[in-house]
């Protein structure tokens, strides 16, 4: 499992605790950023979770074909302006390209995030592209899926601070043909 943009780590961290079998790494650019859970990972002697400092557009070099069985994006800059728009962790030609050399055939794609921009440009991404939507919703705090108690549980610093203050958290999975 691969968590990008971890930040702190929350999903890489809270998602080993329960599966020591699978190795899980979080990706982000800032080191200050990973610190936190790695050195959470280091104290709780947590030997199969890893952070690795790289930018995501490199991600394809990181890790070999076939490799990954899941990729988190939790919270991501939701790059609004559309000069930016090839920033957008979910953009088909830049990014979705590069997590499919490293996605293992039936991998899954996670998406959590506060922005409703964001969401539904991945909504139509999927749609656009006609990938596999396993899971989608715009409140995921409502309408969480039976047995998947983690997505809820698991709280990143800006989770926290969007549901502090009343904001709806969309969540989808999906794959890539």
């Amino acid at each position: 499992m691969v968590e990008l943009g971890c930040g702190r780590g929350e999903y890489t961290i809270g998602l080993s605790e329960n599966n020591t079998a699978k190795n899980f790494i979080g990706v982000d650019v800032k080191g200050n950023r990973i610190w936190t859970g790695a050195k959470h990972a280091i104290d709780h002697h947590l030997d199969h979770v890893a952070f690795l400092r790289t930018r995501i557009d490199f991600i394809d070099h990181c890790f070999s074909e076939n490799e990954v069985s899941e990729i988190w994006i939790t919270f991501p800059d939701p790059q609004p302006q559309k000069n930016r728009a090839r920033k957008r962790l979910t953009n088909p030609d830049f990014f979705l390209n590069r997590y499919k050399k490293i996605l293992k055939p039936g991998g899954l794609i996670h998406l959590k995030t506060d922005n409703t921009f964001f969401y539904e440009y991945t909504m139509d991404v999927i749609k656009e592209r006609n990938l596999p939507l396993l899971f989608a919703t715009n409140d995921l705090y409502k309408n969480c899926p039976e047995g998947r108690e983690e997505l809820t549980r698991i709280k990143t610093y800006y989770e926290g601070l969007f549901t502090a203050k009343g904001e709806d958290i969309k969540y989808c999975c999906f794959q890539l043909n």
